[in-house]
């Protein structure tokens, strides 16, 4: 027995130096108070063990969490459930650091937490590198963005009154000349100034700079209607602008979910729902068709342009679906 003890006591003693020698570990008692760091706790943090033994982990706290954010953490280890998430946290020398963490509840017979270990690695360079990545995709949508308004106005202000001027001009030779070539160039010239609105409007449309957001979407849905032959049920509640930035990523998502209802989910309604609550605009875009299964099929290039676009805002991106249940995509984005 006292051999196996022996073996017991060296094993753990061998796994207790393997996870101080690759992570950042913490213990504290079921109240929070810290118990017990590392030596790399005590490395990132900048805080001498003593500094930190005895108090809990708010001498860290960088304030980049919302109190909802650690109210949820306690919640889940409160109740025996281990948490895992990325949190930014503050050294002594008031800079900042990143860690992916995983804290494990330890508990009574009774299951209750008597204490936490949290098992941190740091990821400060690995979050650096996203940032850096996500201004980057916002550049791109911005510059993207402000080019499809060039072009649209160039379409619509430059060709487009072209052709119109064109086909004043064949309207004006048919009411002299009653000649069938006359008729066929007044139609086709008819046809090449819709194609250019068209096109120009799916670049950028003129109302959503001028008049806004909810003007834009009801013209926008007004015309997939009638082209498509869905019906939209549009709901808003929202009374102000946005910013263009945010206007813009709402709108074009819209216009990405409805793009794949008509060509995936085979229905002849879908619905699209603005609110604003608190600080946050929530749109909602719903149908009851096809559905996927999002374990089997990968997102697509929508689906992917869609997220980019929510994040270059500090927005969310949630896809609600499932094979016959229909597809609901949320939006979520502050309101400012």
């Amino acid at each position: 027995m006292d051999t196996d003890f022996q073996l017991t006591k060296n094993e753990l003693m061998d796994y207790k130096f393997a996870l101080d020698a690759s992570s950042i570990v913490a213990i504290t008692d079921s109240r929070g108070m810290i118990t017990y760091v590392n030596d790399q706790f005590c490395h990132i943090s900048k805080y001498s063990r003593e500094e930190l033994l005895g108090h809990d982990h708010r001498i860290i706290n960088s304030g980049f969490h919302s109190r909802e954010f650690f109210k949820e953490m306690w919640r889940t280890i409160g109740t025996g459930k281990v948490w895992k998430g990325e949190i930014c946290n503050q050294a002594k020398d008031g800079t900042y650091y990143w860690v992916d963490t995983t804290i494990v509840p330890f508990l009574t017979d009774t299951g209750k937490p008597y204490q936490y270990l949290a098992i941190r690695y740091e990821i400060t360079e690995r979050k650096r590198v996203e940032q850096e990545l996500q201004k980057m995709m916002t550049t791109i949508i911005d510059v993207q963005e402000e080019e499809r308004k060039r072009l649209s106005r160039n379409l619509h202000d430059g060709i487009g009154q072209n052709l119109y001027s064109h086909l004043i001009t064949i309207n004006r030779m048919l009411s002299e000349i009653d000649h069938p070539l006359l008729v066929q160039m007044q139609k086709e010239a008819a046809q090449l100034i819709e194609e250019i609105r068209e096109i120009s409007w799916e670049l950028r449309p003129s109302v959503l700079d001028d008049l806004g957001l909810v003007p834009a979407i009801r013209s926008y849905l007004s015309r997939y209607s009638d082209h498509y032959h869905i019906d939209v049920f549009f709901d808003c509640v929202l009374n102000r602008r946005l910013t263009i930035s945010i206007e813009l990523t709402i709108y074009r998502i819209i216009q990405e979910a409805l793009t794949n209802i008509r060509k995936y989910a085979e229905v002849s309604e879908a619905a699209v729902t603005v609110r604003e609550i608190d600080d946050v605009v929530r749109v909602m875009i719903e149908d009851q068709g096809k559905g996927f299964d999002t374990k089997k099929q990968l997102p697509g290039v929508g689906l992917f342009s869609m997220d980019e676009r929510a994040r270059s805002v500090d927005g969310t991106l949630t896809i609600k679906t499932s094979p016959g249940k229909g597809t609901k995509i949320i939006l979520e984005v502050p309101g400012y």
